[in-house]
């Protein structure tokens, strides 16, 4: 099943009727600061298990 840009226009204004503007803002900022917090874990796991491996004299 392909969408196409008429549907997703429909489904956007669904949305935008439903939840309102300025809500949808809102999550696309919370959205947008979880996937930093993630990456952020994912580069402090990283380099913490780089500090691991390195070999201790």
């Amino acid at each position: 099943m392909n969408l196409g840009p008429t549907e997703l226009l429909i489904i956007l204004v669904i949305v935008i009727i439903l939840f309102g503007a300025g809500r949808i803002a809102r999550l696309g900022g919370e959205l947008g600061q979880a996937v930093g917090n993630f990456r952020k874990g994912l580069d402090s796991t990283a380099d913490k298990s780089k500090n691991e491996e390195a070999p201790k004299a």
